[in-house]
C-alpha cells in the first residue's frame, strides 16, 4: 500500500502546532481579487533550468529506474524533496509559498489538496491525459491537479485472533467500544498520518449517517477502551497489528487485532503469502474513504514543459497500470484492476457505501475535527 501514512520524525507536537498555524495565518498575497489565470489566485511561473524539482514523500513507484527511465525519455533530470508524508508536502509548499522551492507536488491527497488549493499552492498544468477512471476524479476534476493513484481505507481485521477468542467482525464501529475490543485496536493519527486522517473523515459521515453518538464521542470511547493511537500507519499496522507482515519485522508486538489500513492491503498479504492471508477488510457502511493521491504543479515553480512531461509519464500505461505491483495501490487508468494472481483482487473487497464528504467541507472543517480528536482522546 501507498507509503503516505508512513511514521513521520522529529517533534510531532511542534510540527503540527505550526502546521496549524500555517494553515490559518499562511500568506494570501497570491489570492488577489484580480483576474488571472485561474479567476482567483495569481499563477507565477519561475525559469525553465532543465531540472524537474519534485517534493514528495515515498512513493515505491518512483523509483531510481523509474526516474532514469523519465530523464532517458525527455532530458529532464530529477532533483526530489522528500517529505515524511502528504502532510510534510502541504507544510513544505505552505512554508516556501513565497519562494518555491520545488516544480511538482507529488502525493498530495484528497484531504490535503484543498487546502493547497485555497491557499493558491498549485498553478494550471498543461499535460494531455489520457482515459482516467471517473471514480478517481470524484474528489476533483479541475486543471490544478491530477489524479496517479487511489484506494480505499478501512479497518483490517487479523481473522485468526478473532476466531481463537470467539469474536465475530464488527459490524458497526460502535462495537469495538465493548469490553472484547480493550486494548485491540490500532489507529494511526490522523494529525500525523494520511491514511489515519482519511479513517477519521470517515467516522465523521458514519455517525452523522447512522448513530446518533458522534464521531468524537466514538473516539473518546475508543480511547476510554485502550484503543492504541499510533504517529502513522507503519506503526499501527507493522508492530501492533497482529493480522499482517509486521511479524517479520523489528519491534513487531502484534498486541492489536483490529487496525486502519487500505481494503486491498489484505490483497498485498496475499500476493506476498501465496494466496494466504489472516488479514481481511471490513466493509461497514459509510466507514470507509475513497482516498485519491495526485500530482500538481506548483505555483510559482519552473519547469512548466517538464511537469507536463512527467505527469504524462506517470500516467502512461508503462507506469501507471503497474501502480498494484509498484505502489501497492490502484491505477488511475479507465478499465484497470488490481491483477488475479496469488489472490490479490480475491481479497480486496470495494466498500458497497463508502463514506461521501466533499473536499470542500473536509478543507473548511478539518481543523476543528482534528483538535477536537485530539481533546476526545488525549493523543498527538
Amino acid at each position: 500500500m501507498s507509503h503516505a501514512g508512513e511514521d513521520i520524525g522529529g517533534n510531532e507536537l511542534i510540527r503540527v502546532g505550526f502546521l496549524l498555524v500555517l494553515i490559518f495565518l499562511a500568506p494570501l498575497s497570491g489570492c488577489l481579487s484580480m483576474h488571472s489565470i485561474t479567476d482567483e489566485c495569481v499563477i507565477q511561473n519561475a525559469s525553465d533550468d532543465g531540472t524537474l524539482t519534485i517534493v514528495t514523500y515515498d512513493i515505491l513507484a518512483i523509483s531510481e529506474d523509474v526516474l532514469t527511465d523519465f530523464t532517458e525519455q525527455t532530458g529532464y533530470e530529477v532533483n526530489i524533496l522528500p517529505t515524511d508524508d502528504a502532510g510534510g508536502i502541504l507544510e513544505k509548499l505552505l512554508l516556501t509559498k513565497e519562494a518555491p522551492q520545488a516544480d511538482l507536488a507529488l502525493g498530495l491527497d484528497n484531504t490535503y489538496l484543498q487546502t493547497a488549493l485555497d491557499n493558491c499552492l498549485l498553478a494550471p498544468h498543461s499535460a494531455t491525459l489520457p482515459d482516467l477512471d471517473p471514480q478517481s476524479l470524484t474528489p476533483y476534476s479541475g486543471e490544478m491537479a491530477v489524479p496517479f493513484d487511489q484506494g480505499y481505507v478501512c479497518l483490517n481485521a487479523d481473522i485468526e485472533a478473532l476466531e481463537a477468542n470467539n469474536i465475530s467482525f464488527p459490524t458497526t464501529l460502535e462495537e469495538l467500544t465493548d469490553d472484547a475490543w480493550k486494548g485491540r485496536t490500532a489507529f494511526p493519527s490522523p494529525t500525523t498520518s494520511s491514511p489515519g486522517r482519511a479513517f477519521m473523515t470517515a467516522t465523521i459521515d458514519y455517525f452523522e449517517q447512522t448513530s446518533t453518538m458522534s464521531a468524537m464521542e466514538w473516539w473518546g470511547a475508543m480511547a476510554d477502551n485502550d484503543a492504541i493511537f499510533t504517529t502513522g500507519w507503519t506503526e499501527a499496522y507493522e508492530v501492533h497489528y497482529s493480522g499482517g507482515y509486521g511479524v517479520w519485522e523489528p519491534g513487531y508486538i502484534g498486541d492489536a487485532w483490529l487496525t486502519v489500513s487500505y481494503c486491498h492491503s489484505p490483497g498485498v498479504e496475499a500476493k506476498y503469502g501465496g494466496n494466504y492471508t489472516i488479514s481481511k477488510a471490513i466493509d461497514i457502511d459509510h466507514a470507509s474513504f475513497l482516498q485519491v493521491e495526485s500530482a500538481a504543479k506548483v505555483n510559482g515553480g519552473g519547469s512548466a514543459a517538464a511537469v507536463d512531461a512527467f505527469i504524462e509519464f506517470l500516467l502512461s500505461e508503462e507506469i501507471n497500470k503497474n501502480m498494484p505491483e509498484n505502489n501497492y495501490m490502484y491505477s488511475v487508468l479507465e478499465g484497470e484492476d488490481l491483477p488475479v494472481e496469488n489472490g490479490y483482487r480475491h481479497h480486496s473487497p470495494i466498500p458497497s457505501n463508502p463514506a461521501e464528504i466533499s473536499s470542500e467541507r473536509i478543507d473548511a472543517e478539518m481543523e476543528d475535527w482534528l483538535m477536537e480528536w485530539r481533546d476526545a482522546t488525549k493523543a498527538l
